[in-house]
């Protein structure tokens, strides 16, 4: 039987201002995507959770972003190697140690916004994005959808999970369509079913121009800060369900 593990990116809300629905969704994902307090949360926000995703058995993983609050973490940075490196180390140190603290330890690393499409255009940048994961743990698996970052973690010998997506349209070269992009966010559940079945039974995505470009879908992302992101998550679960695919963490 073929399955597929389903992710969420969450944790972002920050003090009293609260973002997506982390409580609802986590019922109906396997892996958990944490922010790590440098584009959202806190450690109030980490730490709640953190336990609610053991708490349903979801895997635990870091999401560390850009340090740009304001902006979500989607404006694009000016940063060294080096520089990244050394977020990267940050971010998932903090986590661990909201993970071990409560008898649990963290099972992958995705990079989150404009850190991660900085990647797509900077070998050098995933090249410093995986040589922090293997420093830290080469246990870690890294969730990745573009070649740098997924060559950059195969060079250090990490495990590499593919990601697509539910809720994004993709362009022509098998990249995001950017948010700036009318038709960049799929709001429509059916449409999302649609996409995520071929993701999933055929291995590859249409295109916003037409074209049927090839994916690896080993984990499937579901953002919780999209409206109506409940009803996303349990609809594509019921699917897969019923399409004969079993849902598993990686």
């Amino acid at each position: 039987m073929p399955s597929i593990d389903i992710n969420c990116d969450m944790g972002e809300s920050f003090g009293p201002w609260v973002m997506g629905q982390d409580l609802e969704i986590l019922p109906h994902v396997t892996s958990a995507n944490i922010a790590c307090g440098f584009h959202a949360s806190d450690p109030d926000t980490m730490l709640k959770t953190v336990r609610a995703a053991i708490a349903n058995g979801v895997a635990l993983g870091a999401h560390p972003g850009l340090p740009d609050r304001q902006g979500f973490g989607r404006r694009a940075m000016d940063m060294s190697p080096a520089e990244v490196y050394a977020l990267v180390i940050y971010q998932v140190g903090a986590l661990q140690g909201f993970a071990r603290s409560q008898g649990a330890s963290l099972h992958h690393v995705k990079t989150h916004g404009a850190l991660y499409n900085m990647t797509v255009r900077q070998p050098a940048l995933a090249e410093a994005v995986a040589q922090a994961v293997f420093d830290f743990d080469p246990t870690l698996q890294l969730f990745v959808a573009n070649r740098n970052m997924a060559q950059a973690a195969r060079d250090k010998g990490l495990a590499v999970c593919s990601e697509v997506f539910a809720d994004r349209s993709y362009q022509d070269d098998g990249t995001l369509t950017p948010r700036s992009q009318p038709g960049a966010m799929i709001e429509d559940v059916e449409q999302a079913i649609a996409q995520v079945r071929r993701m999933a039974l055929e291995g590859v995505v249409r295109s916003v121009n037409g074209v049927d470009v090839p994916v690896t879908a080993d984990t499937l992302c579901l953002h919780g800060d999209q409206p109506g992101a409940v009803v996303f998550a349990r609809r594509i679960r019921e699917a897969l369900l019923a399409d004969g695919i079993a849902i598993a963490r990686t």
